[in-house]
């Protein structure tokens, strides 16, 4: 798992300062957790990423972004809460989690959401 920087988002993901339409860079399904260090519900989904990161290898890319840090990022999305996962397909528009998911929840959004089996 990656942690991402404003830049970083850009070139990955989406580039929200040049686009007003959503445009994603990436080369596949992404998972971002936008959470911060204090929430001990991001803690909790922490382990679970880890898990799927391995089990998704070179199928999803799974993101960090810390809120705290990447203000701007949290804000371009409009995070008002955290944990806050959101999940983009290759194809059409992300969606948003909120709150701390079990390991069950996330799979069946990969399937979903991101189109991965």
């Amino acid at each position: 798992m990656q942690h991402l920087t404003k830049e970083e988002f850009k070139k990955k993901v989406f580039n929200f300062e040049e686009n007003s339409e959503w445009k994603f860079e990436g080369e596949r399904p992404v998972i971002i957790d936008f959470y911060a260090d204090w929430c001990a519900p991001c803690k909790m989904v922490s382990p679970v990423l880890e898990e799927l990161s391995g089990e998704y290898a070179g199928k999803v890319d799974i993101y960090k972004i810390n809120t705290e840090k990447e203000q701007e990022l949290a804000s371009a999305f409009g995070i008002r809460s955290i944990p806050s996962i959101l999940f983009v397909p290759m194809e059409g528009q992300p969606q948003m989690a909120m709150g701390a998911q079990p390991k069950e929840a996330f799979v069946s959004y990969i399937k979903d959401i991101l189109k991965v089996d």
